[in-house]
């Protein structure tokens, strides 16, 4: 696991359409990484047209984020949720769920989705990638994001989709 999140990438985008799809549920924390998104997204984009879509929890992300991905044109999804382990392995199940929908969502439309649906042991571990300065999952993807942007920005001037003619 990082230590710190990823330097912050050299801006060269000036606009972006960002959609941020985030659970409810630990409203706490996950609106800790909502707000360092937002915040390092401010600062990277200044320009950029974020919107966030909250749902209750983490199970619902995939569902939100896919109509988001048919219904807008955004340049990226972030996802940003909190499950914390119980004593059951219903935390996990559903974080296997969530992965495989969001990757497969990304493929399928081919655009970024980046992935900061966190399962956590504990409290502690929240407060420390949420809340926190020095590991903050928020901060982690808004760079992710910026980062995805700018190479798909590069990719579509060297690799253009031929235009259908319907």
């Amino acid at each position: 696991m990082s230590e710190a999140a990823p330097s912050r990438p050299r801006v060269s985008t000036t606009r972006a359409n960002i959609a941020i799809v985030a659970s409810l549920y630990n409203e706490k924390f996950v609106q800790g990484l909502v707000d360092s998104a937002r915040r390092e997204l401010e600062l990277l984009v200044p320009q950029a047209q974020v919107m966030t879509y909250r749902v209750p929890g983490a199970f619902e992300i995939p569902v939100c984020a896919e109509f988001v991905l048919r219904n807008t044109e955004p340049d990226v999804v972030i996802a940003l949720g909190l499950i914390i382990r119980g004593a059951t392995e219903h935390g996990d199940l559903v974080g296997a769920s969530v992965t495989d929908a969001l990757q497969r969502m990304a493929v399928a439309h081919v655009v970024p989705v980046v992935h900061e649906v966190l399962l956590l042991d504990d409290e502690e571990q929240a407060r420390e990638r949420c809340l926190g300065d020095r590991i903050n999952r928020g901060t982690e993807a808004a760079r992710v994001a910026v980062n995805m942007i700018q190479l798909f920005e590069k990719l579509r001037v060297t690799f253009p989709f031929p235009q259908s003619n319907g």
